[in-house]
């Protein structure tokens, strides 16, 4: 069973590639572009499926560290993701500088993938070291991707919009989605999408899970207090010439994830591609299900397949390693006690947290095995160290970088 839920994971990531669906999309574009720019973990696909296209363009793209990939034509920098470094400052200066320097006739693509929040960084009302800070306490607060983008587009001169604002040019974003609910204006903080959210919506971030940033809450306080530029809104005339199109989703990957096991004779029910909210609490819903389809047959009766998507968070109060997935499946092994289940949760891009997995495997026999090696997993849990737990029971998923990021996939099997 374990080979069968990590080949259902691979498969399904194959059946996304970026680089096949930017291939056979670019011979669509009209008027044809006349310049890229590429940023996030999928951007050297995305890029490389523009060199299949034939389409040799003056441009260049972002992508993290060792998520690069061959290109022909393109250069593809790297730069620090989930903390953005120089190399991010960088990237965006020539980003910004590429888009200012094209005319109303020129027609600008931009392809834009998860992680290009940190990917592309120009620093707004504070120093770069301190926005390193600020990103960090956002990722370990147990804050939606919406709420810390929120916060990163009011405090930089390339999100939110700021990057479309900055040409005059015709601009197409092909949006790979890794967000619940595949909002353009969040993905990778929105470069070219007009944003909804407020100076003042970034300060209540900030308060909602006290984080405390001197400098950015001065210039947060300056934009509320109407003394600074609002990132451009829905209904500003400047995206008349822009077009936002979400090329793949986590959608896609949860069809594809369900085409496998339909294809191995298993019943399959998808639950959602927009969960979001703390692990712990996305395992109890779960294991909930689980318990329900074992005692009443509802939703079905066993055998079946349940999978679901979107993206957990966590609250980091310990001082172990893991991540979003690592931490749903130990909470669900917790919640459904000694009887267990097959399960797998990965990250679409292959990196989970701050661990080098992409996820795990959970077994119907974890909670037994682990008792066998004296491993207390309330106490992995309690110091929020998952990856721990699973390493040493010989369970987690290397993929390595996918140069994918369709968010997370959760696959159960409840048997019979």
């Amino acid at each position: 069973m374990r080979n069968l839920l990590e080949t259902s994971f691979r498969t399904a990531l194959e059946a996304t590639d970026p680089a096949r669906r930017v291939a056979a999309e670019a011979g669509r574009l009209d008027p044809p572009p006349t310049a890229v720019l590429a940023v996030g973990k999928a951007a050297g696909p995305m890029l490389a499926g523009l060199e299949r296209a034939g389409l040799r363009l003056p441009g260049f793209g972002v992508t993290r560290y060792g998520h690069g990939v061959p290109l022909e034509h393109y250069e593809l920098l790297e730069a620090g993701h989930p903390v953005p470094d120089d190399a991010s400052v960088r990237a965006a200066e020539r980003a910004l500088e590429l888009a200012r320097s094209l005319d109303p006739d020129d027609h600008l693509l931009v392809l834009v993938s998860g992680g290009g929040s940190a990917l592309w960084c120009a620093p707004w009302g504070l120093e770069l070291e301190e926005l390193q800070r600020l990103n960090r306490a956002l990722l370990a607060s147990g804050a939606t991707i919406a709420e810390i983008n929120a916060v990163r587009k009011h405090l930089s001169r390339i999100k939110g919009g700021r990057l479309a604002q900055a040409t005059r040019s015709r601009v197409t974003a092909w949006l790979v989605s890794d967000v619940p609910g595949d909002d353009v204006s969040t993905i990778a903080s929105g470069p070219t999408a007009p944003d909804p959210t407020t100076f003042a919506d970034a300060l209540a971030v900030l308060e909602r899970y006290r984080i405390e940033a001197p400098a950015a809450r001065a210039h947060l306080e300056r934009g509320a207090a109407g003394e600074l530029l609002e990132t451009p809104k829905p209904g500003d005339p400047l995206f008349a010439r822009v077009t936002n199109r979400i090329l793949l989703a986590n959608a896609d990957l949860l069809r594809a994830v369900a085409d496998f096991w339909t294809g191995e004779g298993w019943r399959v029910h998808v639950l959602s591609d927009r969960f979001e909210g703390e692990a712990r609490e996305l395992a109890r819903f779960h294991a909930a299900l689980v318990g329900s389809a074992r005692a009443h047959g509802f939703p079905d009766r066993p055998p079946f397949v349940l999978a679901s998507g979107g993206e957990a968070s966590v609250t980091v109060r310990g001082t172990g390693r893991g991540g979003r997935n690592q931490a749903f499946l130990a909470w669900l092994a917790h919640f459904l006690g000694p009887e267990g289940a097959w399960a797998l949760a990965a990250d679409s891009d292959g990196i989970d947290g701050n661990s080098n997995a992409a996820g795990a495997v959970l077994r119907p026999d974890t909670l037994a095995r682990a008792a066998e090696l004296d491993l207390d997993l309330r106490a992995h849990l309690s110091r929020d160290d998952s990856h721990g737990f699973f390493d040493a029971l010989g369970d987690l998923v290397v993929t390595g970088p996918t140069h994918n990021n369709l968010n997370d996939l959760r696959v159960l099997v409840v048997g019979a």
